[in-house]
């Protein structure tokens, strides 16, 4: 295969993953003009219309996703190889892409990131927030962050956080007005904050559980957030009782801001985990980044 055809048809699979032509040149570094005449002549050289274009997104024809699927793992094996060619140098070098909620990386990742930077200067680390979950093969990061109970069976987890409680919090002045409840049945006669999730817009399902018996509360009330730090804001001005992870309130709680309830209903689930693909061969960075985050950390790390 002559240079320029492997350079068409990496270009043909940037434009498929970004869906545009705007997006993938500006990917590439190269303008949307060239970029078009880059796809048409392979489309002109395979004799194949590969590619539909609209006004607003571009999609691949039956050829052209048959020929993006055949490309995306090619491709993602020789990048992967050209990665792991850093372990020849002294120190891992190169990109190290994650996928994460906001608050996973505020709490967890970054601190761990931050203490390398200094070790490993020619280590970069890109970390995309994201609510979703997202698809980490079909995007090409290297890794993902989610709940353990979240994380594909065919995927491999790494644990980078403690457990997680979560936490049933109101204002003191609101139970000044309100029984306090006894039960998740009791929040039935309460204003709930409910949580919009990410993925399929959904409410958060208030999630309990004692003694081994599980129980899912439906909640009703006049808010609905899909952020955490409104939620604490809106609970502590006595709006309602929301259920929010137990370290994001319990400074508020210490203070006497928030007050807990239906603790004993409220036992700890896995928390974070970084997880990826067991088929792929990751460099020396992203083994690095992992060691960093690994939870519990190594003695004498």
């Amino acid at each position: 295969m002559k240079r320029e055809e492997l350079g068409d048809l990496a270009a043909f699979l940037s434009v498929v993953e970004e869906r545009s032509f705007t997006r993938a040149a500006a990917r590439l570094g190269t303008s949307q003009s060239a970029l078009s005449h880059t796809v048409r002549r392979l489309e002109e050289r395979l004799g194949l219309r590969l590619l539909t274009r609209t006004t607003r997104r571009v999609e691949p024809t039956d050829a052209g996703d048959r020929l993006a699927q055949t490309l995306r793992p090619a491709f993602g094996t020789i990048s992967d190889q050209i990665a792991a060619l850093s372990e020849f140098r002294d120190k891992p070098a190169g990109t190290v892409r994650i996928s994460t909620s906001a608050y996973a990386a505020r709490s967890i990742i970054w601190p761990a990131i931050e203490k390398l930077l200094p070790v490993y200067p020619d280590l970069n680390v890109e970390l995309n927030i994201d609510q979703k979950l997202t698809d980490i093969v079909a995007e090409r990061y290297d890794a993902g962050v989610r709940l353990g109970e979240q994380v594909d069976k065919d995927m491999i987890a790494t644990r980078i956080g403690p457990d997680i409680r979560m936490a049933v919090v109101g204002a003191p002045a609101y139970f000044q007005t309100r029984a306090i409840p006894r039960t998740p049945h009791d929040l039935l006669q309460h204003d709930c904050i409910n949580l919009r999730l990410p993925t399929l817009g959904g409410l958060y399902i208030w999630e309990f559980e004692k003694d081994g018996r599980p129980l899912n509360a439906r909640v009703e009330g006049r808010l609905v957030f899909n952020d955490a730090a409104i939620m604490v804001e809106a609970t502590i001005n006595g709006h309602g009782l929301a259920c929010i992870p137990e370290d994001q309130i319990l400074e508020h709680v210490k203070q006497g801001r928030l007050q807990r309830v239906l603790l004993d209903w409220c036992p700890p689930f896995p928390g974070y985990h970084l997880y990826y693909p067991s088929r792929r061969q990751h460099s020396p960075a992203f083994k690095v980044v992992m060691e960093a985050l690994r939870y519990p950390p190594k003695t004498g790390a």
